[in-house]
């Protein structure tokens, strides 16, 4: 055994230097550390280090992602955190990528560390049910809707009632008159969703009035048809915006196009079926996560998947609104959401003024503490927008949002996205390389896998990206591999209470219907 001085004990003349050296004669040990030489030049003498093609460090600010792919540092970020530290202007994320390649996976991992922080998470149109078991397990709440699984009243005040009964002076008059807009806006999109264009500006006036008319004089909560038989009978307050100068016949000319649209909505005989037809089968709980959850709708029925999700938007983004007004008053404790819309493409293709209503809708929210989560497969997506000018606004949407998460895309689509988001040659080879479903991997269950699943490269904004692997702990993995037994079974027709049996068991059934 050899002890020199100023190293640990080691054997031989094997020893390992301290952080400055050996600290022995000719050892090398320095009191002090001299600063590397800096050195500055133009982008043409430095080409072959600008730009960099490791990309930038590892931040820790937020839910563990995974592990950095060059360096193998922890990667720890979701959009809320990153905006609290200053690193993004705005807490959004647009998560964009391939089918099949954990897309889902990485939003229920963000989701998961901000609802332990305590952050709500507002799934607002879940059409193919991935986020149910994951909500379940955070204790949160599953409103179903479609094909007779619940339904959802379009003039149901919903939490705004609640919130009238507690509010007084101007902010009861500011909650009032946001409910009625929230109403009115929501009905012109089910009409324009139903029609596949957008009702008149006379409509929208006979609508508008209509609705004010209707809360005067009906008690209780109303129904589409009480509204269609408002407008039937033809009071003298709403014949005035007519403008049908006394004559019934002109009256019923101007109405009768809206009605039709009405009826469709309230017999459930119209092209939304009846998920509107009926009162609210359940209501918002806003102090807990909470996921619509659309899965009973299939791809088939794209109307029905378009109004299910613009139902849910404005229903979710009006009661945070309320949230916070509340909070803002000191009757509510003060508490962060996130908004998660997924597939939100799909509600954007049915029909002219669409994209409008859902911009509106996206814009409401001017709080902080509320982060937002939009979630497509690619910019193609949008292509499916048919007119041109709406095409350009859908993809504002994402053009708006501080972090872009890059799962494998193809090289025409990195073409679209570095419109909005510089890509190095080596980001863009890398994020190709996870498209490439010619590559397949194993992945921890044993099964093979698309190289790409889980390969992420996470943009800040112009900065370089951060090529991430995410990695899941346990319970993540059990319950994500759950989703696909989740699908399969909805596919087999079993019922909800048969796949809960089959997923969680008979205690965990007990669980999460707790």
């Amino acid at each position: 055994m050899l002890k020199l001085p100023g190293t640990r004990k080691v054997r031989s003349t094997h020893f390992e230097p301290l952080k400055r050296g050996y600290r022995i004669p000719g050892g090398g040990y320095a009191n002090l550390l001299d600063l590397p030489p800096e050195f500055r030049g133009s982008s043409r003498q430095v080409c072959g280090l600008w730009p960099f093609a490791s990309g930038s460090g590892a931040p820790l600010a937020g839910a563990p992602l995974g592990q950095h792919m060059l360096t193998g540092q922890v990667v720890g970020l979701d959009h809320i955190s990153a905006f609290e530290a200053g690193l993004i202007p705005n807490p959004s994320v647009y998560y964009m990528s391939n089918p099949a390649l954990g897309k889902s996976t990485a939003v229920g991992k963000m989701c998961m560390w901000l609802a332990y922080r305590g952050v709500a998470n507002m799934t607002l149109g879940d059409v193919k049910g991935e986020h149910v078991l994951r909500t379940r397990k955070m204790g949160g709440k599953v409103n179903r809707l479609g094909n007779g699984r619940g339904y959802l009243n379009p003039l149901d005040p919903g939490v705004s009632t609640r919130a009238l009964e507690r509010l007084t002076g101007s902010l009861r008059a500011e909650v009032a008159r946001a409910g009625h807009e929230q109403r009115k806006s929501l009905m012109l999109a089910l009409i324009t969703v139903s029609r596949e264009r957008k009702p008149t500006e006379q409509e929208d006036l006979i609508l508008g009035r209509a609705l004010e008319i209707l809360a005067d004089r009906h008690d209780g909560i109303p129904l589409v048809k009480d509204l269609d038989r408002l407008i039937a009978d033809a009071p003298d307050e709403l014949r005035s915006v007519v403008l049908d100068r006394g004559s019934m016949d002109r009256y019923r000319d101007a109405t009768d196009a809206l009605r039709t649209s009405l009826i469709g909505i309230a017999s459930g005989s119209g092209p939304l079926g009846d998920m509107f037809s009926r009162h609210t089968t359940e209501q918002l709980d806003m102090s807990r996560s909470v996921v619509f959850d659309l899965s009973a709708l299939p791809d088939t029925q794209p109307q029905k998947q378009a109004a299910g999700l613009l139902a849910c938007w404005s229903i979710g983004f009006e009661a945070v609104n309320v949230a916070q007004v509340l909070a803002d008053a000191g009757l509510e404790p003060r508490r962060n959401y996130n908004i998660v819309l997924d597939e939100f493409w799909r509600a954007l293709r049915v029909g002219r003024g669409i994209v409008d209503k859902a911009d509106s809708l996206t814009r409401l929210n001017r709080n902080d503490g509320v982060g937002q989560m939009m979630i497509s497969h690619t910019l193609k997506d949008f292509e499916a927008v048919a007119d041109e000018a709406d095409r350009a606004k859908a993809k504002g949407f994402v053009e708006r949002c501080a972090m872009v998460v890059l799962g494998g895309l193809a090289s025409k689509e990195l073409g679209e996205v570095e419109h909005f988001r510089r890509l190095t040659r080596e980001e863009k080879r890398r994020v190709e390389s996870w498209a490439d479903v010619k590559k397949i991997t194993t992945n921890q269950h044993g099964r093979s896998a698309p190289y790409g699943r889980g390969k992420f490269l996470v943009k800040l904004g112009q900065a370089p990206g951060i090529p991430v692997q995410m990695k899941l702990t346990s319970v993540e993995d059990r319950i994500s591999d759950t989703n696909t037994r989740w699908e399969n079974l909805r596919k087999l027709g079993a019922s909800t209470e048969e796949i809960e049996r089959e997923i969680f068991g008979e205690e965990g059934q007990d669980d999460a219907a707790a």
